[in-house]
């Protein structure tokens, strides 16, 4: 679609650049920005433009524009609204999703920019703005509908307004009645007080009084009695009688229609297919509460807004004020729409989208536009956290038929692919320890085996009383916790069980089984030490990557084949490697493009190999559903906009992140429904509502309501309190208003229950060191720098043979604070001394490499030099708490200390609709001035820095600085 100058409204230039809301309003059929102060603010006789900019976690900017039309608008107004969101979509490149939203019939998505509710005033602009604070306030009653998002309306002050169906709001000089409707719901009357919320904080500065009536108690205490007393005394309310809105709509069948020069010409057709539409035409396709305008992608702006008209007057002639218009475009079709049709291809070429956006960019930036958010933003690059603290406790068990055999800690992180895996894992939580309990399924693994899996999983989790988060994973489709929980994880073909043994014997195909003295090849694939995996692959020269390192062994004969496309850290985790898998014998190391015969020989020759790496489903941004499921149908409705006030505790909810889903299931959801929360996420899965091409072997996490862990609330601005609060919704809402917004700190002490089978859950200290499962006759000391190697020739036998890496450094995330003994680093503290000497001479500074898994032996030290020690320290601290003091006074100076640009908090939280980029991601605090710093953090930089690793950790998740 060609854009000319004239398509352009001056008040549209630079619109979208950023993610956020912006809103016009229509005046004399032109649109006027309103103030930031002003949004959420509607006057009944005047019509909106509002337009929502999303940042996805690729960096591409996608729009909605919404027109609203209040109930007095004029008519021509309305149609300047329509013609203005068809022209913004177009000075935008054409990909936006348009809605038409009528005042009391909203779409969800439009008053989730509100929440938690919008309550347009009387007048507008032609007629003059009423201004409610210079008037005496008057009292009003509002009807309250909706279990997700309420739609708010006001309704004549009389006893003849309410019925049992419904919750109203009575809103009086000095206190707010909300009456529960006998025939509400428990989450309607806890969305309801949000608005209660709303009010007392608009419209009385969060001082006034609050009660909660219940229909049908009449006079039973003095607040029920003073509400009636309101209405002139009690009197039996009548039953609800069918209004106009209330009637259904949707059950009309679904018709499909053709624009030709403004008119809708019906499309005859037996089944509605992606063929019926042609890309120079627009259609509407009236499916009784929506009606979609589908506006092909070399259609002109003059055919879409005829388009739209045509809409317009198809809902006006049969009287259709409920219905919603949306108009999507080629290419950019919503899931809804795609949903309508009997068969819509998975992917649609559209060649022209960044090139007719690069076109409108460019005619803007001749005019001085600032064009940046008009072109796809960089994407923001941050390596992956596991969200969750990898200093705890691991138990795996494998299960074989209906028994499950624990493993000891030196196989529990070596799986074979023929087999099923239950692990359980604790850890160090808020207040508390915390649990997963998960399986994971080898590909090669019998339906049998999987389903004794999932039931000794679940048998253990009840037994815990629902407390641990339960996994379901797939070989292929581990999650960034369960690589971070086992750390060095490795995957052997075949398997060990009975069932894998059956399997191959039934189909007659040849054991796979490892051995260690077979021919093996191993890919070699992780971030690092503590998430570092090997997966063993067919021995043929065409499973090699040149994006991989790889382990070959045979017999006695061991190699390492780095590609051209790997990387030092990649080869790092090769050596590593080579600990768990053959220990003790030298390698002979083989570049790509410089193999030996021998190599290839053991490969059975050369051949064609791929150098694109294998590609892990990414991250997209999430969508949160509430599910109700019932006799073996699963029905979900999205949340937009979520955020943690939306998880009721009497409902089951998805939160579906592409590469992964949690289930999160609500205190109050009875125990059948609990037991099908594993079966609600697979259907959700089998389903794929969002038609986004679900894996039904992606990862599944059941979340109890109370015990959720660090990466599911990572998603939400997360307060613990309300989720350990007690009562039903509207109980715990009420209890957050009447105690002036604030949630009641209410967390039942729970005595820490021992993991499943009798087992401590407090490790001993070898348990507790997971990552020292590697062979006890480890000698490699190769890739050591020189500093390493003098210190670790103190500590190591002098007769040992360097033939080996070093034990792995394994990088704990979120540390436990451990007060080293001082008799067990005397001994050492000339090679320490000399270690950090010749880091403080290098620059830039490092941090220590000194491996964890070092072991020292304790020497006896005299009570005198402890004393003297325990002096030192002292005068130590002393000095560091002066040095503090003359840091604080630093503080003040506008420039960071360090030389770094300075940045808001906003735009620096993980979840920032701004974000900044091109900074360290992993030390976004850094980038706060001293000032919000210490408002933030409650203390100086110098202080938080002296925390332990793991305190500042949680500290910067509780801001969502992590």
């Amino acid at each position: 679609m060609a854009v000319s100058m004239r398509d352009l409204d001056p008040a549209f230039q630079g619109a979208g650049q950023k993610a956020g809301i912006e809103i016009w309003r229509i005046e004399n059929f032109k649109p006027v920005p309103i103030p930031k102060s002003s949004y959420g603010k509607f006057f009944t006789g005047d019509s909106y433009v509002i337009m929502k900019t999303t940042a996805s976690k690729s960096g591409a900017l996608r729009q909605d524009i919404h027109y609203w039309l209040g109930k007095n608008t004029s008519q021509d107004e309305a149609g300047a609204a329509a013609i203005k969101t068809v022209e913004l979509d177009a000075a935008l490149g054409g990909r936006a999703v348009q809605y038409r939203e009528v005042q009391g019939h909203e779409t969800e998505k439009f008053l989730s920019y509100f929440k938690p509710c919008i309550i347009p005033q009387e007048g507008g602009v032609a007629s003059g703005f009423k201004h409610a604070e210079e008037e005496e306030h008057q009292t009003r009653l509002f009807v309250c509908r909706g279990k997700h998002v309420v739609h708010v309306k006001e309704v004549p002050f009389a006893r003849s307004s309410l019925n049992h169906d419904d919750i109203f709001i009575l809103d009086t000089k000095s206190k707010i009645f909300q009456f529960n409707g006998s025939n509400s719901s428990i989450q309607e009357r806890a969305k309801a007080l949000e608005v209660v919320q709303y009010i007392k904080d608009s419209y009385h500065d969060g001082k006034c009084e609050v009660a909660a009536i219940e229909d049908g108690k009449l006079m039973a205490d003095a607040e029920t009695g003073e509400f009636w007393g309101l209405f002139g005394g009690f009197a039996p309310l009548p039953r609800k009688t069918a209004s106009e809105e209330d009637k259904n709509v949707d059950s009309q069948p679904t018709k499909l229609y053709c624009v030709e020069k403004g008119q809708a010409e019906p499309v005859e057709c037996d089944s509605l297919t992606r063929e019926l539409l042609e890309t120079n035409k627009c259609y509407l396709l009236d499916c009784g509460l929506e009606m979609f305008v589908w506006m092909g992608r070399t259609t002109s702006l003059d055919e879409r807004k005829s388009a739209s008209g045509a809409a317009e007057e198809l809902l006006q002639g049969a009287d259709r004020s409920k219905s919603h218009i949306i108009r999507v475009i080629e290419g950019f079709e919503t899931v809804m729409f795609r949903s309508k049709f009997d068969c819509w291809p998975q992917l649609t070429n559209v060649t022209v989208s960044e090139d007719g956006r690069g076109k409108v960019a460019a005619l803007l930036k001749r005019q001085g536009v600032n064009v940046k958010g008009l072109l796809k933003a960089d994407p923001v690059k941050e390596e992956p956290q596991p969200y969750i603290d990898c200093t705890g406790h691991l138990q795996v068990w494998r299960v074989n038929g209906e028994q499950k055999v624990l493993l000891s800690a030196a196989y529990q992180s070596k799986f074979y692919g023929g087999d099923c895996y239950i692990f359980q894992y604790s850890y160090p939580g808020e207040d508390k320890e915390d649990y997963i309990i998960g399986t994971w399924f080898g590909k090669q693994s019998v339906e049998e085996e999987r389903a004794s899996a999932i039931s000794l999983a679940s048998k253990m989790v009840e037994s815990m009383k629902f407390l641990p988060a339960q996994a379901r994973i797939y070989e292929g489709n581990e999650t960034i916790q369960f690589f971070s929980i086992f750390q060095s994880f490795i995957v052997f073909k075949g398997g060990l069980t009975d069932g894998y043994k059956n399997l191959i014997a039934e189909k007659e195909i040849p054991d796979e089984t490892y051995q260690e003295d077979g021919v093996a090849l191993f890919r070699v694939q992780g971030s690092g030490p503590e998430n570092m995996q090997a997966i063993q692959v067919d021995p043929v020269a065409s499973s090699l990557n040149s994006s991989y390192c790889y382990i070959l062994h045979s017999g006695s004969s061991v190699f390492t084949w780095s590609g051209n496309l790997t990387t030092s850290e990649d080869q790092e985790l090769v050596e590593r490697q080579l600990d768990l898998i053959k220990p003790n014998l030298q390698c002979k190391p083989q570049k790509e493009g410089a193999e030996s015969e021998q190599f290839w020989d053991l490969l059975g020759g050369k051949s064609e190999y791929s150098s694109q790496k294998i590609g892990k489903e990414a991250e997209s941004d999430p969508h949160l559903f509430s599910c109700t499921f019932s006799k073996g149908n699963l029905k979900v409705i999205e949340i937009y906009n979520f955020s943690q006030d939306d998880l009721m505790t009497e409902d089951i909810f998805i939160l579906d992140c592409h590469s992964e889903i949690f289930v999160w299931v609500g205190q109050q959801v009875d125990s059948k429904n609990k037991m099908l929360a594993l079966t609600i996420g697979e259907k959700f899965l089998e389903h794929d509502f969002l038609l986004e091409k679900l894996s039904y072997e992606a990862p599944i996490y059941i979340i109890m309501e109370g015990n959720e862990p660090p990466f599911f609330t990572r998603f939400f601005t997360w307060d613990y309190a309300k989720s350990n609060m007690h009562g039903n919704s509207f109980q715990r809402k009420l209890a957050i208003v009447k105690n002036g917004g604030t949630p009641i700190k209410d967390k039942p002490k729970r005595r820490t229950p021992g993991s499943y089978g009798g087992r401590s859950s407090v490790p001993d200290k070898s348990q507790r060191s997971r990552s020292m499962s590697f062979s006890p006759d480890r000698v490699r000391v190769r890739g050591r720098s020189p500093a390493f190697n003098a210190l670790a020739a103190t500590f190591e036998n002098p007769n040992a043979r360097n033939l080996s890496t070093p034990p792995p450094m394994v990088r704990k995330l979120y540390p436990k604070s451990i007060t080293p003994d001082p008799t067990n680093l005397a001994p050492k503290s000339a090679a320490i001394a000399a270690l950090t000497a010749s880091f403080e001479k290098s620059s830039p500074a490092r941090e220590p490499i000194i491996p964890k898994s070092l072991k020292v032996s304790p020497a006896p030290v005299s009570p005198s030099s402890k004393q003297e020690s325990n002096s030192k320290e002292n005068s130590m601290s002393n000095r560091i708490e002066s040095l503090t003091i003359e840091e604080d006074v630093k503080e003040g100076e506008t420039e960071d200390e360090e030389g770094l640009p300075i940045y808001p908090y906003e735009r620096l939280k993980v979840l920032s609709t701004d974000p900044v980029t091109e900074i360290d991601v992993t030390k976004r605090e850094t980038y706060l001035s001293s000032e919000e710093f210490r408002e933030k953090f409650g203390m100086s930089k110098d202080a938080f820095y002296k925390l332990p690793k793991w305190k500042q950790n949680k500290l910067k998740m509780a801001l969502q600085l992590f």
